[in-house]
């Protein structure tokens, strides 16, 4: 049983920062990419970041320089960085990772989000 749990959303105000991390747990072989998706209220979730195995991250153009992802491999986790925080940033983010068990291939992992919110 794998699982992928998100901290670290909340209440912040336009221009301030939050830091989310993902941490997977269970019977994990390998990790490969892991990512974080956010969606809004009546939008569609849409690709936040994405990060490979090797840590080469992508981040989306409507965040590029403000938000960063990173990830330590011995602990499982995965971290956005979040910057100068828009309104339009208010969303609830899902941790997504590609991951290998000892009985399944790569499988796509969910957590069950956590909410941001970006108000003054």
């Amino acid at each position: 049983q794998v699982q992928l749990v998100e901290f670290g959303g909340g209440l912040v105000q336009p221009g301030g920062s939050l830091r989310l991390s993902c941490a997977a747990s269970g019977s994990i072989f390998s990790i490969s990419a892991m990512g974080w998706y956010r969606q809004a209220p009546g939008k569609q979730r849409e690709l936040v970041a994405a990060i490979s195995i090797g840590g080469n991250p992508k981040v989306a153009h409507s965040v590029k320089d403000r938000f960063t992802i990173s990830r330590d491999n011995a602990k499982s986790t995965a971290y956005l960085q979040m910057n100068s925080l828009k309104p339009e940033d208010t969303a609830v983010y899902y941790c997504n990772a590609h991951i290998e068990t000892d009985t399944h291939g790569g499988v796509d992992y969910w957590g069950k989000g956590t909410l941001v919110t970006v108000s003054s």
